[in-house]
């Protein structure tokens, strides 16, 4: 797990006020489930399936390079009602990539990704990415609950508890559709759907 923490602090949100960390509460109790690195055709095409049987919505986050790979999985996640974002072309770590390249990443992916969400991959943008990005109308999405199911060192029933413990109203929730992940994911997510259900939740997809 490294040093990011399952919750993010106080202290992170207000010192990066200008990212998105959670949504405003709405008179209905809701979570906002997000998934990164996709498309995949395996495992996202599971994960629809899944959020529908709970009409759950959600956000993903997708690889433009997988757009391309798989566009007719990633046309059938927005015909399903989902949000999308952008996570890069190539999966970029900010913090270790030129500025300029960044931002022609992004927008290369954009040309495949109609969105102006974004959420940085790795969560490591720097300042000066940040905010060329939000001066071409994006909008820098991060997160409350991570669930580390891509973390092979961490057994599902860690992942599921994560977010069964810490999630709350108004909650940006991140899980991934990839390969990596699938096994822990698989496993917590429909028990996440189905614990907040019963408590009245309901799912719904980030918008702009």
């Amino acid at each position: 797990m490294g040093l990011i923490p399952v919750k993010t602090p106080k202290l992170i949100k207000g010192i990066f006020p200008n990212y998105v960390w959670d949504m405003p509460l709405l008179d209905n109790k809701t979570i906002y489930l997000t998934f990164d690195d996709g498309p995949h055709p395996e495992i996202t095409p599971w994960v629809l399936k899944t959020l529908a049987c709970y009409n759950a919505k959600a956000t993903f986050f997708c690889i433009g390079d997988n757009v391309r790979k798989y566009p007719e999985t990633f046309t059938n996640t927005i015909n399903a009602g989902h949000s999308i974002g952008n996570h890069t072309f190539n999966h970029l770590n900010g913090w270790h990539t030129n500025t300029n390249e960044y931002v022609k990443n992004v927008e290369k992916a954009a040309q495949l990704i109609p969105s102006k969400l974004f959420r940085p991959p790795y969560g490591k943008i720097k300042n000066k990415q940040a905010n060329i990005l939000r001066q071409h109308g994006y909008k820098i999405i991060m997160w409350s609950i991570i669930s580390f199911d891509w973390d092979k060192n961490l057994k599902a029933e860690q992942c599921l508890n994560h977010v069964i413990k810490h999630a709350e109203d108004g909650h940006i929730i991140v899980f991934h559709d990839s390969l990596k992940a699938a096994k822990n994911m698989q496993f917590a997510l429909p028990k996440v759907l189905a614990y907040f259900s019963e408590k009245g939740y309901q799912f719904k997809g980030l918008s702009v």
